[in-house]
């Protein structure tokens, strides 16, 4: 009898060991397959970094050259002897390249903002003067608009530690979206809506919370998630990196971004921070770096090989295949 018991407890403790050793090898395959996705994605994002750069150098310069050429070609229309009309009709036409060449380069650099790395500089600041300092420098666009601009701010200075540059680019996209969100038709006379732009900031124990709320047509449910993805837009000629690029700066600060919206009734657009600010920004960034030439390095390494090999398929026997 004791031994028949000693044989099933040495049973159950051996089919105890192999079910956590089980255990602790499918928890470390799994940490190992997410660690190799993790990888594969910054490999991916390496390549595309390596991509934006020569696009933005190949699309930059032409737009430079086209900017400056249209605003000699418009210094010599106004100088020449030709008549008012054909003068006014050259002066449209070249004013539409501009636009263009304008809005062609906000789209690059919307994009280069998007894609390339976002390098904080957080330091311990009063949100109130960012949102006061936006709202100044907002109004005169609102006003464009008819849109009515105003501040809810604490009496108490609401501090936080996060990169006020920053911070108010993604507070200024917020209101670029809403602004253009109410900027519809206008009513008929006597009924229009007020349009209205609310900036509210609330401090709580461990959060900066801001608010960008609007008047405007809202947002169905089912497009909450869709409109923070690149280039998606329901404005005719926006880029659609607006809000993308707003989303990646508060997560970049270690915070998220909601949105409380309903068509008909406005939407809420809700930044929360850290009151810490972002963690470990020095080593996040070196182990950003070390990831990125680890990743590169690999990226180095396929490209000479490709090379080799090439250079071996056409060239001489005799001949070395190595790069002078």
């Amino acid at each position: 009898m004791e031994w028949g018991s000693f044989t099933l407890g040495l049973a159950a403790g051996g089919a105890s060991a192999l079910l956590l050793t089980a255990s602790l090898i499918t928890r470390r395959l799994v940490r190992l397959r997410a660690a190799e996705q993790r990888a594969l994605r910054q490999e991916r994002l390496a390549e595309l970094g390596a991509l934006t750069g020569g696009l933005a150098h190949e699309i930059k310069n032409p737009l430079s050259t086209i900017g400056l050429n249209v605003q000699l070609a418009s210094e010599a229309i106004s100088d020449s002897q030709l008549p008012e009309d054909d003068k006014a009709t050259l002066v449209r036409r070249v004013e539409t390249v501009s636009r263009e060449a304008t809005r062609l380069a906000n789209i690059l650099n919307d994009f280069l903002r998007f894609a390339g790395r976002i390098k904080l500089a957080p330091i311990e600041s009063d949100a109130r003067e960012v949102v006061e300092e936006l709202v100044d420098f907002y109004r005169p666009q609102c006003e464009l608009h008819r849109v009515v601009l105003r501040a809810d701010l604490p009496a108490a200075p609401a501090r936080a530690r996060f990169d006020p540059a920053l911070l108010k680019q993604a507070l200024l996209n917020l209101l670029i979206n809403a602004t253009q969100a109410m900027s519809g038709p206008p009513a008929a006379a006597g009924d229009a809506p007020t349009r209205e732009l609310l900036v509210r900031i609330g401090v709580l124990p461990d959060e900066l919370v801001i608010h960008v709320i609007d008047t405007g047509p809202g947002i169905p449910a089912d497009k909450h998630a869709e409109i923070f993805r690149p280039y998606v837009t329901g404005r005719k000629g926006g880029s659609g990196l607006g809000l993308a690029v707003t989303r990646r700066i508060v997560e970049e600060h270690g915070g998220r971004i909601d949105l409380y919206s309903e068509p008909g009734k406005g939407s809420d657009f809700v930044i929360r921070l850290p009151i810490e600010g972002p963690r470990d920004v020095q080593s996040g960034d070196a182990d950003d770096d070390a990831a990125r030439k680890t990743i590169l390095d690999r990226l180095f390494k396929r490209a000479n090989l490709a090379s080799a090999s090439s250079a071996q398929a056409v060239a001489p026997p005799q001949h070395s295949t190595r790069d002078g």
